[in-house]
């Protein structure tokens, strides 16, 4: 997923430094990495450009989990690369996950950056970037504490916010790159998290998702003991001490890790008002062995436990995960398998990946890779599969009404908002009530839906 940010800005903004472009590759975190790095830079005295090949700075914030991904970025810095021989005064940066997997090569790669610098480091552009105006070519990829955070993100959107609570990850899955780009776990604490909260909610912000790459393992690293012998710092003790922020409506949190994910858990969300009924759990194959080979941890059966508990509290919840097919060694038999898990749980969304082999990871050594046909075909077949289940479970929404916040202007009709349900539903609908009254970005509206597809839904407001 690729995020081209026309991160707008206030017309009045000091613009001495000159005009920034951000693009952001791959997952929430790195979009709220983005707006962090959009604010220092605002801070400095950079405006929005109006353009990608109008900025004085460009800046590539990377994702290195899938091949694709990364080859865009290639291909991104090639066009600046030879922009930047015609304006040597243009500064190119590259941040994120290929930045720090690949450090001091992408100088050898393209010597036209200033900075590469990796993920735990994007507090710290203002120091860096000044480096750079001393002359430097720099190259920040060396592990890094990530102090508290004390910049002031440069948000994409007035109504609803990412919080980061938990940085970086301990697990080991065989396939995935993200522990070594993004480091060990760093959990922030809860109080510094609900003061963020209110600081967005008393602007105006009614809806924050919290974030972290295992949101789950949050607390794991702070120290402290419950009388009951428990970590005194959990997701769910967390969603307990934020959840009565003044001016909140919706909470949301991602990305969860079946390991970790607990009926403790699954009850604190049934129970306080403001948590959202949808869960994003990654399951990643529907075969026991499979699971095994990528050492994720639990079972398909330990999995299943987790979804008929979520549906017992919660029996209206919608369920979206990630899958990975294809996987080295994987047989058709046992990807069956994972095509039979998504069409019994019905899920209102599944991401889908064909495997890639990623540097640094075991999974990429194996001799038992599978041919790119095989992957092109289970991918093109899931994909299919994907999209009736999510088809069939947006049926249910029809001739409903939901409660929808909005969330600004829908680009392809003026006339339309477009907002989400509190189960993360798109929906669209009309800015103007038939009773007259208009809508904004913000409101929450009680929408009757009208009309379904596969990924989104449209509806009428209904009178106040």
């Amino acid at each position: 997923m690729v995020a081209s940010a026309p991160l707008t800005t206030d017309a009045t903004a000091n613009s001495q430094r000159g005009s920034y472009w951000i693009t952001t590759f791959g997952c929430q975190m790195n979009k709220a990495d983005s707006e962090r790095m959009a604010g220092i830079l605002e801070s400095m005295g950079y405006r929005e450009a109006p353009a990608e090949l109008d900025a004085d700075l460009v800046l590539y914030n990377t994702c290195t989990i899938r091949d694709n991904a990364e080859q865009k970025v290639y291909s991104y810095l090639g066009r600046q690369a030879q922009r930047k021989r015609s304006n040597p005064n243009l500064t190119l940066v590259v941040a994120g996950c290929v930045a720090q997997q690949e450090g001091e090569s992408l100088l050898r790669r393209v010597p036209e950056l200033d900075l590469v610098m990796g993920p735990q480091h994007a507090n710290r552009l203002e120091t860096l970037l000044l480096q750079v105006d001393s002359g430097q070519q720099v190259v920040a990829t060396e592990d890094h504490h990530i102090l508290e955070d004390i910049t002031t993100a440069r948000r994409d959107s007035s109504v609803c916010g990412w919080v980061n609570v938990i940085y970086g990850c301990n697990e080991r899955c065989t396939y995935c790159v993200v522990p070594s780009v993004r480091g060990k776990e760093q959990s922030r604490l809860p109080q510094a998290i609900k003061l963020e909260m209110e600081g967005l909610a008393a602007q105006g912000y009614k809806e924050i998702t919290l974030l972290g790459q295992n949101i789950d393992a949050y607390g794991r690293d702070l120290p402290g003991i419950t009388p009951e012998g428990r970590r005194q710092h959990t997701l769910t003790d967390l969603l307990h001490h934020v959840h009565d922020v003044e001016g909140l409506e919706r909470i949301r949190f991602a990305t969860s890790h079946p390991r970790y994910f607990t009926e403790r858990l699954i009850d604190a969300c049934a129970d306080l008002p403001k948590l959202c009924e949808h869960f994003h759990i990654p399951f990643q194959s529907g075969d026991n062995d499979v699971l095994q080979a990528m050492a994720r941890g639990y079972t398909v059966e330990r999995y299943r436990r987790i979804i008929d508990r979520i549906r017992e509290r919660m029996p209206d919840a919608s369920l979206s995960a990630d899958v990975i097919v294809a996987f080295p060694g994987e047989t058709d038999a046992q990807y069956r398998r994972t095509l039979d898990l998504i069409d019994e749980i019905g899920f209102d969304q599944v991401n889908t990946a064909a495997y890639s082999p990623r540097p640094n990871t075991p999974a990429a050594d194996w001799d038992n890779q599978l041919p790119e046909e095989v992957k092109v075909e289970r991918l093109r077949e899931i994909n299919a599969l994907v999209e009736r289940c999510a088809r069939k479970a947006n049926a249910r929404y029809e001739g409903r009404t939901e409660e929808v916040l909005a969330e600004g202007i829908n680009p392809k009709d003026p006339s339309q908002l477009m907002g989400r349900t509190r189960t993360n539903r798109l929906t669209f609908f009309s800015a103007t009530g038939s009773d007259g009254h208009a809508y904004n970005a913000g409101d929450l509206v009680q929408v009757r839906i009208d009309a379904v597809r596969s990924f989104s839904l449209s509806g009428s407001p209904l009178p106040r």
